[in-house]
């Protein structure tokens, strides 16, 4: 499975340095309702900047059908994770990216999200949590990037609510009426005056 994996991560690692990445704001993101894009609507992303100076994430609620151990069936720890697979965006939609729950860096590639939160893209390293704490991650096929500013411009224009990200909800196991919820979350904070987009200030 390493070489499957080293393939399909080699167009990852242009902004995904051997140093792991400081801990930045990881957001939540809810895509507005008449965000019609098929590859964006109804969906909620995890997002954080990233060494290139851009934004990275993964969509947390398209689940798709498929296990690890189905797409790589020769490779025995694969067939432990007991969660499905995760669509987590258009972008090298061929590479596997994992979500790990860690109290320090899991390895190369990785960006730290929040505390004991990492984004993970080396291969080598995903290979390494699989076969270590497989049910610690969550694993998806494709990422979400954006370039320096234009997720700002995104959020100017609408296209997102934002709130604050916490383990709990990127890790919830029934993401069916997730972007729903959210989206009635974003809608009380906006009644009550507050800011729900932070990024948007910057």
């Amino acid at each position: 499975m390493r070489a499957v994996l080293r393939l399909a991560a080699v167009s990852l690692l242009f902004w995904a340095s051997g140093a792991v990445a400081q801990q930045e704001d990881a957001l939540l993101l809810i895509a507005h309702p008449a965000f019609r894009d098929v590859e964006y609507r109804q969906t909620v992303l995890l997002a954080a900047p990233a060494p290139s100076g851009g934004h990275v994430g993964v969509i947390l609620n398209r689940p798709t059908k498929r296990s690890l151990g189905s797409l790589f069936p020769e490779h025995e720890p694969s067939k432990k994770v007991v969660e499905p697979v995760y669509y987590g965006g258009p972008f090298s939609r061929g590479a596997l990216v994992a979500l790990v729950k860690a109290g320090q860096t899991p390895g190369a590639g990785s960006v730290l999200l929040m505390p004991n939160l990492y984004l993970t893209f080396r291969a080598n390293t995903i290979d390494h949590v699989i076969e270590t704490t497989p049910n610690e991650a969550r694993y998806f096929v494709g990422y979400v990037g954006w370039r320096p500013g234009e997720l700002k411009g995104e959020i100017d224009r609408g296209l997102w609510s934002v709130l604050d990200a916490n383990v709990d909800m990127v890790f919830r196991k029934d993401t069916d009426g997730l972007w729903e919820e959210l989206l009635q979350s974003t809608r009380r904070i906006r009644a009550d005056g507050s800011d729900a987009s932070p990024i948007a200030r910057r």
